[in-house]
């Protein structure tokens, strides 16, 4: 997959494409990364990318001729996928996008700053834009790394172990269960005792009830567009949590 980042600072993304996942995923060709200058394609010495708005008001605005004169220079190098705008205004990133995007071949993700980009940019040029939370950033560079890893880690192979996306917190609506290592005992705390039993079914059905408690506990509105097997439903009966998860998602 390859992503095209476009943005007034080409340097942020310098260390955090070099670290980790993101990395390994660069070296073993699963992804291809490339940032690109908006300041290249200003048309005036001073390399001005933002202008006062018409109209008045506080802070300035990108403006769109450089936005579209670098992503023109793009499209004649790659083709295809969508213009992500990075913009509080767009629709909420979760994990269930995500996985959408992580679907295409390629994306060009625009980093707005200041006050936002002018709108008739936006109108012709953009195919939606998406926000990673109601928050103010400085800017789209943080929001643009945000989508670059959550897409990243759902890409075939990129993960040491296949399942691992499968199983993560959100990926079916449900908060991970807790994790524990050795050593068994720490400051008095031990391991809870299904995990020591070696019993995998049992192991199963432990994680799989404490995921629903904490859910149920911390983001109760998660549990509205989850369904349950048969055998889950089974298990939450036998532990009473039952009542409680039908209480949540009939409201």
């Amino acid at each position: 997959m390859r992503f095209d980042i476009l943005t007034i600072f080409p340097d942020f993304f310098d260390s955090p494409m070099q670290e980790g996942i993101l990395r390994r995923a660069q070296a073993a060709g699963q992804i291809r990364v490339a940032v690109h200058n908006i300041r290249d394609y200003a048309l005036d010495r001073h390399k001005m990318t933002d202008d006062r708005p018409f109209g008045g008001g506080e802070g300035m605005v990108m403006k769109p001729e450089p936005l579209l004169a670098c992503l023109d220079d793009l499209e004649q190098r790659e083709q295809g996928g969508p213009v992500v705008l990075l913009s509080p205004r767009g629709r909420q990133f979760s994990q269930k996008v995500a996985e959408e995007l992580a679907a295409e071949s390629r994306l060009v993700l625009v980093c707005g700053r200041y006050e936002g980009v002018d709108q008739r940019f936006t109108d012709r040029y953009v195919d939606q834009e998406i926000s990673i939370g109601d928050y103010v950033l400085s800017g789209g560079e943080l929001a643009a790394m945000v989508m670059v890893d959550a897409i990243t880690r759902l890409l075939p192979e990129v993960l040491g172990c296949s399942d691992s996306a499968l199983h993560d917190t959100f990926s079916r609506g449900l908060l991970k269960h807790s994790q524990y290592t050795r050593p068994r005992e720490f400051q008095g705390m031990g391991v809870p005792g299904p995990l020591l039993s070696g019993d995998h079914a049992a192991i199963r059905g432990y994680r799989f009830l404490e995921s629903v408690e904490l859910t149920l506990e911390k983001r109760p509105d998660l549990l509205a567009g989850v369904r349950f097997s048969p055998e889950e439903v089974a298990l939450l009966r036998k532990s009473g949590l039952w009542v409680k998860v039908k209480e949540v998602q009939e409201g």
